[in-house]
């Protein structure tokens, strides 16, 4: 304690390190210092001047939201001088704002609100025109009333901070002054969304959300992005059954306040025309509507059929699937259909990985590593195009820590700007080579942080591995991968070769590949889209997904699946950690892939072998199975994430050799695009066509 100072605020005696600002001593104490333009994390502005506060021995009133405490302070709040001086700020930003709070979408959770009638007058003394200028479009996603804007600059600082994108700045000066996007009438920038939910009045306001309903008329449910596998916690606003707005403004989850668009905006996929919302079954050569009923009779028979018959089985799972799904689909797989011809699109060599790491403890970073380690090197992947969330971190990081970046990778990034060493290198030897170059300055570091893309893989990722290792600094890893529970797959066991756990298979089956060139006698699909641009060879197909993909199109039987939003469950992100899930919406016609399973159970008389299809009640039987997932059960049903713990021995699975086939494939989606589900988000093709089209 005896770094500490000692200051009072409001006749409360309080301590704070050095450097602490008094509207953040304030705020930890309980006491509220109303302000528009701080913000936590981005640097400070003192434009507004709500903040004032009186000090002690100070002549005039201060700003709370730049002065640091100092030993022995004074600091009053609540005194009539700071409420006349709150109440006049008020009636100053109010001169040319328009009082059109009954169609504002900003109405019920607007700051400039709340704080008039707290603290401002009952009328204004300025009784000229108000200047007032059209609303402008920015963008598919924003728009600004420029009447409105205080000019706080939260949204200027958190683009040009937070994001790296810098898309807007303030053009003009005095009562016409205004924001202004970075590209004439437009902006050129990741659309995220986070100058609108950052703005405290209706300035900046959604494209999607505007004008649909208000904050007090929606359920608000928090559960995770279903898109890229960095794990984001989103607040999902529901009203009618409908999902109409995403944000994650209560700072919940691994990711705070951060989304980006798909996380933001792009949940509208579940309301697409081309949804599957009935199963179909091949009627003299034509998909057409069967009910719920005869599909499941129809491929339950099938799968009886060919079990009796001694018939070859192959299952296909998804990267979108939860825990739960993936682990009771490898169950009915192995232990109902005898089979092990079981895989999934792999997008990173997450396994390999693992068994370099055996027999060391701690190497698996978490999403907070990369805000606190004082170094983060990067190895081929486009961080804020492809994870944006890590990203995110990463200059968050920079800015609060002043970490080491170093990049490289094979084209420009936006680390490049802040790296204290960017490389261009596109093949693993390339990698090294430059690595090599860099020894004697990553040895000089800390501590570190390594992530890598599919372009490590097999072999050279134990090089990697021991390539960090030799530098004698602690080092700590992240294998990227594309979707929103890819991790997830692999842990619970969707590969030929490995069982949940990473335990062996006594009998490894066909990889994804060749399941799909084999003659199978019936091949399973699960919420994936193999073939793409293949034709089927085997001889019956089974495809649970939403929409009428390209493998859904040549199967015998389609049944509609729903969403992640849709459903209970739990998945896990990029660096391991376990999240839960939770149904926002229920959808007629399309049923959860666990209860699919499920019912398919039922239907075979074998429910009994596999146990209930109860999200909860699979997850108990993951915690005690499948080794690493012993992580508490109270934390992840309190919305938070526990990490797995990582395989600590070997995983006796074959390592792919230099010059062999890889066997992981990032599709390396940018911040537009999103796989199947991208394809079929409003949101994401409305702003991938503007950018296309100027």
């Amino acid at each position: 304690m005896a770094d500490l100072l000692k200051f009072t605020i409001d006749g409360k005696q309080l301590h704070a390190k050095p450097g602490t600002l008094v509207i953040e001593a304030a705020r930890t104490a309980g006491i509220e210092i109303p302000a528009f333009c701080y913000y936590p994390g981005l640097t400070l502005q003192a434009a507004c001047r709500m903040c004032l506060v009186e000090v002690e021995k100070m002549p005039k009133l201060m700003t709370a939201c730049t002065l640091p405490v100092s030993e022995g302070m004074v600091v009053r709040t609540d005194t009539p001088q700071v409420h006349s001086a709150r109440k006049y700020m008020l009636e100053f930003l109010l001169t040319n704002h328009p009082l059109d709070c009954p169609v504002c979408d900003k109405g019920g959770e607007c700051e400039l609100q709340d704080m008039t009638f707290r603290y401002g007058a009952g009328e204004s003394r300025f009784t000229d025109e108000k200047v007032h200028t059209p609303e402008k479009q920015f963008s598919p996603v924003v728009f600004y009333d420029a009447p409105r804007c205080i000019l706080c600059y939260r949204c200027v600082r958190i683009c040009n901070e937070g994001l790296g994108v810098g898309a807007l700045g303030v053009i003009n000066r005095g009562v016409v002054s205004e924001i202004a996007p970075n590209k004439g009438d437009h902006l050129e920038c990741d659309e995220c969304g986070a100058c609108i939910d950052i703005c405290p009045v209706g300035a900046l306001t959604s494209g999607i959300y505007r004008y649909q309903t208000r904050p007090w008329e929606m359920n608000h449910v928090g559960t995770i992005c279903t898109h890229c596998s960095d794990g984001c916690r989103t607040t999902l606003g529901t009203r009618n059954g409908r999902i109409v707005r995403g944000n994650n403004r209560d700072s919940s989850g691994i990711n705070g306040e951060f989304l980006c668009i798909k996380g933001r905006y792009a949940f509208d996929f579940y309301d697409h025309p081309e949804r599957l919302l009935a199963p179909l079954a091949r009627v003299d050569g034509k998909l057409t509507e069967v009910s719920w009923a005869r599909a499941l009779e129809t491929v339950a028979g099938k799968f009886q059929q060919t079990l009796a018959g001694g018939g070859s089985f192959g299952v296909v799972g998804s990267n979108h699937t939860t825990n739960e799904e993936d682990y009771y689909l490898q169950k009915f797989a192995r232990q109902v259909l005898r089979t092990d011809h079981i895989d999934h699109h792999r997008t990173g060599d997450l396994a390999t990985l693992l068994d370099a790491l055996s027999g060391q403890a701690d190497k698996l970073a978490t999403v907070a590593d990369l805000d606190q380690r004082k170094a983060i090197l990067i190895l081929g992947a486009d961080l804020a195009l492809e994870h944006p969330l890590l990203s995110f971190q990463v200059r968050a990081n920079y800015r609060h820590h002043a970490a080491r970046i170093y990049a490289l990778t094979p084209r420009p990034v936006r680390e490049d700007k802040y790296a204290v060493k960017s490389l261009r290198a596109g093949r693993p030897e390339e990698y090294f080579a430059a690595l090599e170059s860099l020894r004697d300055a990553l040895r000089s570091e800390p501590e570190m942080v390594a992530v890598f893309d599919d372009s490590v893989q097999g072999e050279d990722i134990g090089k990697l591995v021991e390539f960090a290792e030799s530098l004698g600094i602690p080092v700590k890893y992240i294998c990227l991968l594309d979707y929103s529970n890819s991790r997830g797959a692999l842990d619970m066991g969707l590969a030929p070769e490995l069982l949940p756990g990473y335990a062996p298979a006594a009998r490894p089956g066909m990889r994804l590949r060749e399941m799909l060139e084999a003659e199978l006698d019936v091949l399973w699909v699960v919420g994936s889209n193999p073939l793409k641009a293949a034709g089927r060879k085997a001889g019956f197909l089974v495809v649970q997904d939403m929409f009428p993909t390209e493998t859904a199109s040549q199967a015998d039987v389609v049944l509609p699946a729903a969403p992640a939003y849709e459903k209970d469950g739990t998945v896990t992100n990029v660096t391991g950690e376990v999240q839960r899930l939770k149904r926002a919406i229920e959808v007629m016609g399309a049923k959860p892939d666990l209860e699919i399973m499920g019912f398919l159970a039922r239907e075979m008389g074998v429910a009994a072998v596999l146990g209930p299809w109860v999200p909860d009640a699979v997850f108990e039987e993951i915690r005690a199975r499948v080794r690493g997932y012993g992580v508490p059960a109270a934390v992840i049903a309190a919305g938070g994430a526990a990490q797995t713990t990582p395989v600590n021995g070997r995983i006796p699975a074959e390592i792919p050799r230099a010059g062999e086939a890889r066997r992981a494939h990032s599709a390396h989606n940018g911040l537009f695009a999103s796989g199947t589900l991208g394809r079929y988000s409003r949101v994401l093709t409305s702003v991938l066509e503007g950018r296309l089209g100027r």
